[in-house]
């Protein structure tokens, strides 16, 4: 009988831990299953010259985006906080310092008005992995996030939290205002 009591706390145990690891898997973006085959070295991500982001000269923007995508599944679901920079509560432009931060050790200014006055100016239609997308959510308000391909976007959500988005959806669409290929700070 205690050898069925053990087998049984043992199963109680384990069957959760397999479910929640399932979880999390399932909920992965399929981008995530070639992380740990690609490495993100300074070089593929950052000219030296102009310090913009760019491609590497084999056209390679699977890294940057895999980096800001891992970036998205460390964030993802944090709630929106106005002025906020921690996994408790963060704000748009501080989710983009986060990102920037801790996959390309490069500096972002706080703000989305300090944010947009970075980098060139870069048209929807040529919009690359790693390129700023600004939003003029009402008179004197600004949103920012962060370009991963496929019309898609990361940012911190008001609404959600952290989160990625389509360039697509009417209200994005409606609210767009431009992209910035960065000149980083610092």
């Amino acid at each position: 009988m205690p050898r069925l009591k053990k087998l049984i706390a043992a199963t109680l145990f384990i069957i959760p831990v397999i479910f929640s690891a399932n979880s999390f898997a399932f909920n992965m973006p399929k981008e995530f299953a070639s992380i740990a085959s690609q490495s993100l070295a300074k070089k593929d991500v950052f000219s030296e010259k102009g310090n913009y982001i760019k491609n590497d000269e084999h056209g390679n923007t699977n890294s940057i985006k895999s980096a800001i995508l891992a970036q998205f599944s460390n964030w993802k679901g944090t709630r929106y906080h106005l002025g906020g920079t921690t996994h408790q509560g963060v704000d748009c432009s501080a989710l983009m310092q986060h990102i920037f931060s801790d996959s390309f050790h490069k500096s972002l200014p706080r703000t989305t008005t300090q944010q947009i006055k970075n980098g060139q100016p870069v048209s929807k239609e040529k919009l690359e992995p790693g390129d700023l997308v600004f939003f003029r959510t009402s008179p004197g308000m600004r949103h920012v996030g962060v370009y991963v391909g496929d019309n898609q976007f990361v940012h911190a959500s008001s609404s959600v939290g952290v989160t990625m988005s389509s360039l697509a959806n009417r209200y994005w669409v409606e609210h767009y205002e431009t992209a910035r290929r960065l000149n980083m700070v610092g």
